[in-house]
């Protein structure tokens, strides 16, 4: 069984916090100013890109994790 070093938690709720964060700029609004890259009013006005670079930096955070923080 792996062990796990001190800051993996940490780690773990700030990749839940990213992944949340991407998913929340998928999320129609109608008071929302301008109209999405998508086509319809999304909470956050650069609705695919604000995505994927939400993932990515998820993705990023889980390898780091993994790698520095498991043994």
């Amino acid at each position: 069984m792996r062990t796990r070093k001190r800051g993996y938690g940490i780690l773990l709720a700030l990749t839940i916090m990213i992944t949340l964060a991407g998913l929340w700029t998928l999320v129609p609004q109608t008071s929302a100013s301008k109209v999405c890259l998508l086509g319809y009013q999304a909470h956050c006005t650069f609705t695919p890109i604000s995505t994927l670079v939400c993932l990515v930096l998820t993705a990023t955070v889980c390898k780091i994790r993994k790698k520095k923080f498991t043994v």
